[in-house]
This record gives structure tokens, C-alpha cells and sequence, in this order.
């Protein structure tokens, strides 16, 4: 019985600490991040204010789990690559590719992860601040596992080019949705206008990649 009794708790208490993330992406969705208040948290999770300081630590903690929970580059952590074990005998094409891609798309698909964006541009926050560094750590893991030595004094082009794709998807998303859908033509909002966009990606990686491994 003590066992039944304690599992219980524990799935009361992830219950209720999923209800606090989901209050929290409710509120981003609807009022921005302005609208994050202990108190507007707690009454749309239906869950005593108390419980934040509890499970999360406070107004902070909660925060830093969310912000994890949907930002795509915080997910692809070492552990992660170790599950996937993705190729890395060409420089990590195939892998970035993919995973420029699936950012593209993710962002898209996850208006969470959206209002994210727009908040890391609005306001200097902690939890923000980790999010960054948690973001770079991840990124350089990813940097020296696919590139090793393949571009030697070419290493910072493949970072620089790789930061302009990464935020030139992030804000293709956002201009689509915020401010209309057509960018330079091609109507983002659109299946075909997003494969355009793809068949982009996969030409700069591939030409980024091939040139640079042929001048070294």
C-alpha cells in the first residue's frame, strides 16, 4: 500500500507540474510574456500558487523548465546525439541539414516556440540567459562531433554561415507569422513555399560544405 500511495504522489506531483508548464505556454500564447504572474500561472493551471515554490523552486524555475521544453537547439543535447548516433564521416552534412530542416519546420508548427522567440528578443531575463548558453554548449558539442578536423582554418565560416541559416529560419517563421506570409517571393505560409525554402537549405549546406572541404 505505502508504494501504491507514494507512486501516486509522485504522478500527482507530474500531473500538476505539467499543468503549470501548459498555464505558462497558455498565457504566452494569449498575453505575451507580460502575463507570466504567480498568481495568473497558478488560477490557469487550477493549482495552488504554492506548489511553484514546491516543484520548481519558484516563479524562476518554472521559467527554466518551459523555456526547455520547447526551444529546439536545447534538445539536441550530447545525450541526445549520443541515442541518435547520427553521421559524421561527411563534416555533419547530412546531420545539420536534417536538423536545419526539422528547426524549420519545429518553429513553424510550435506557436509556443514562437512567442519564445519573441521573448528573448524583448527582455533580459535569467532564465533566457541560460537558455542562450545552454544553446552554445549544445552547439559546440555538435561542432566539434561533425567537423573535427574536417575544415581546419575554415571552422568559424561553417559557424558563421551555420548562425545566419539558424536565424534566418527563426525569423522566417516570425515574419510569416506575424507580419504576412510572402518573403522575397515565396509565400512561407504555403506547402510548396516551404519546400522551396527546404530545397534552399539543403543547396547552401551542400555548397557550403563541398566548397569549403575543396579550398582547404
Amino acid at each position: 500500500m505505502e508504494r501504491k500511495s507514494a507512486g501516486g504522489s509522485i504522478r500527482n506531483k507530474e500531473r500538476s507540474k505539467k499543468k503549470f508548464l501548459d498555464a505558462v505556454g497558455k498565457i504566452l500564447k494569449t498575453k505575451g510574456y507580460t502575463g507570466l504572474k504567480v498568481n495568473a500561472i497558478a488560477t490557469t493551471a487550477g493549482v495552488d500558487k504554492k506548489m511553484i515554490y514546491t516543484y520548481f523552486g519558484g516563479i524562476d524555475g518554472l521559467m527554466d523548465e518551459y523555456i526547455r521544453s520547447q526551444d529546439f537547439w536545447s534538445k539536441i543535447t550530447p545525450e541526445e546525439l549520443e541515442h541518435i548516433k547520427p553521421r559524421v564521416d561527411d563534416g555533419g552534412k547530412s546531420f545539420m541539414t536534417e536538423m536545419m530542416l526539422s528547426q524549420f519546420d519545429y518553429v513553424h508548427q510550435n506557436k509556443e516556440a514562437q512567442k519564445l522567440l519573441l521573448w528573448r528578443l524583448s527582455e533580459p531575463r535569467k532564465a533566457l540567459k541560460k537558455l542562450t548558453d545552454t544553446q552554445e554548449e549544445n552547439g559546440e558539442y555538435i561542432f566539434k562531433l561533425m567537423n573535427g578536423d574536417n575544415f581546419g582554418k575554415h571552422s568559424d565560416d561553417i559557424r558563421s554561415i551555420m548562425a545566419i541559416m539558424v536565424s534566418g529560419l527563426y525569423y522566417l517563421n516570425l515574419y510569416a507569422e506575424m507580419n504576412g506570409s510572402i518573403f522575397c517571393g515565396i509565400d512561407v505560409s504555403t506547402e510548396e513555399g516551404r519546400n522551396k525554402i527546404k530545397k534552399a537549405i539543403s543547396f547552401l549546406l551542400g555548397q557550403t560544405y563541398d566548397n569549403l572541404k575543396d579550398s582547404e
